[in-house]
């Protein structure tokens, strides 16, 4: 089991408090939707699971073997490296990227890089490279925006199949995207 726990987690950037006392359990396997306005701290929280943060107080529990993927805001990707190779640099295998690529409707953009790329295609192979590392637990900040309606509906469906035996905490603004899951209000 993958289960997250966060007791007691108290958190501030200077004067402007995010979380005090914060307590919450993301049981495994499970599907969570993280919701609340912006400024909140939804990506905090992800930053807190993935280790990324330490919490000013409190703590943050989860299994020490756990497999963790993010996919960030922010696509990441490493503009030297061609699509494939941003995929592959994750699960080791050119293979298994092109298989995720195609996935995500990306199998003709292997040898591209980034840069030649539109927003929802980036957006794409950074969903492809998180789903690609087999993880335990999926940590996913709006990981459909700048997508369609159609290409939103298609990545989700893949995401949620992708994670039917993990631990999938997803950050949204969209509550459309929270349905089937558990949601967590912040």
């Amino acid at each position: 089991m993958c289960d997250i726990r966060l007791r007691h987690v108290g958190m501030a950037f200077g004067e402007k408090r995010i979380f005090s006392d914060l307590s919450l359990t993301f049981s495994s396997p499970g599907r969570y939707a993280i919701l609340g306005p912006s400024g909140r701290g939804k990506t905090t929280l992800l930053r807190l699971i993935a280790g990324l943060e330490r919490p000013q107080s409190g703590e943050v529990l989860l299994p020490r073997d756990a497999r963790i993927a993010f996919c960030f805001q922010e696509d990441r990707l490493l503009p030297f490296k061609t699509v494939r190779g941003n995929v592959s640099l994750v699960c080791g295998s050119d293979e298994i990227a092109q298989t995720w690529l195609e996935r995500v409707g990306l199998g003709s953009e292997g040898d591209s890089y980034p840069a030649s790329l539109s927003g929802g295609m980036k957006r794409r192979a950074a969903l492809a490279r998180a789903l690609a590392f087999d993880a335990d637990i999926l940590l996913m900040d709006e990981p459909f925006r700048a997508l369609d309606e159609a290409t939103h509906a298609q990545m989700r469906a893949l995401v949620c199949e992708a994670a039917k035996d993990k631990l999938l905490i997803l950050v949204t603004h969209d509550e459309a995207d929270a349905d089937g899951m558990t949601v967590v209000r912040i």
